[in-house]
């Protein structure tokens, strides 16, 4: 029964990101927020929901293993499993802003959050508002840049321009109560799991809760390289691991600090996040610069086997 609710779970949270991004975006364009603007904060954040309803959710509860876990986890599943994934089906090009600011501010919320958890074995409120806040001057860069330079920024579907304020409240409300019901079944049913198969709440956490939360960026970077398009970026994913670190653990620590109680979190799981993440540069330079290849994309995918095999 708790596989059921594992899945059901998920499921939930997808319906309900979805439709909170699309209230989201129909209430910015009400306000008449520019497109850039709402592709870099508005969209980034909303799909940021579903990770966040649950690690807050599990931090409030007192797991707070799952809500550390299920950010780790996601993170490495986005570098690693997302992206292996994606470049086995279509290869991917990176662009030079990859090496020049995303992936140096990813390793730094890394490195930021490493450090913090190190250092007592806490996430405090003080240090999720510094999360948050570096979070706002990163977006603030990125959204200079791209006016200043041209960067490309996720498409946004300009028909949600034309929403009824009626249909955005309707959005908002089911996605609410979707995203509550789904972290309510998957945090239970992860719960149920762990005593069942007799592992850790971080094992699950760290596994099939982020695998779960990752799902939408999974299917949307996939569905694109079947469809060869060239929206699908290496800078996306990245942006990704940034809002979870920043946004939502930011704003978890900050409603209830967040205790490390597995060490394994840290001397194991946080280690294998860094060296992925390390792992990105020369990954894009060699042997062919600026290009996840298939067979670098089958090799990220048998490293996050060998993490799986590993932690469990």
């Amino acid at each position: 029964m708790s596989l059921v609710y594992v899945v059901l779970g998920f499921v939930l949270l997808v319906v309900g990101g979805e439709l909170l991004v699309k209230g989201s975006v129909g209430l910015s364009y009400k306000f008449n927020i520019s497109k850039a603007v709402i592709g870099m904060t508005v969209v980034s954040f909303a799909t940021s929901a579903p990770e966040l309803i649950v690690s807050l959710k599990s931090a409030l509860n007192g797991h707070s293993d799952i809500a550390l876990g299920n950010i780790i986890g996601s993170n490495i599943a986005n570098i690693v499993l997302v992206l292996g994934l994606t470049a086995v089906i279509a290869p991917l090009f990176v662009n030079k802003y990859f090496y020049k600011l995303n992936w140096p501010a990813m390793l730094l919320f890394t490195i930021a959050t490493y450090w913090f958890l190190k250092n007592d074995n806490i996430l405090s409120t003080f240090e999720g508002a510094i999360l948050l806040i570096s979070l706002i001057i990163f977006i603030g860069i990125l959204i200079k840049k791209a006016k200043v330079l041209g960067v490309d920024i996720e498409e946004i579907d300009e028909l949600l321009n034309e929403s009824s304020g009626f249909r955005i409240a309707l959005w908002f409300l089911i996605g609410g109560v979707a995203l509550w019901g789904g972290s309510e079944l998957l945090i239970s049913g992860a719960i149920d799991m762990a005593n069942y198969l007799n592992v850790s709440e971080r094992v699950i956490s760290i596994s099939v809760i982020a695998i779960g939360t990752s799902v939408p960026e999974a299917a949307t970077s996939i569905i694109a390289a079947i469809r060869k398009e060239k929206s699908i970026s290496l800078g996306n994913l990245i942006g990704s691991n940034i809002f979870n670190i920043g946004s939502v653990l930011g704003i978890t620590a900050l409603i209830r600090p967040i205790p490390l109680v597995d060490q394994k979190l840290l001397d194991n799981d946080m280690i294998w996040l860094l060296g992925f993440s390390i792992l990105l540069l020369p990954l894009v330079f060699l042997p062919k610069s600026y290009k996840i290849s298939r067979y670098k994309g089958a090799f990220l995918l048998i490293s996050y086997s060998i993490f799986l095999y590993i932690i469990f």
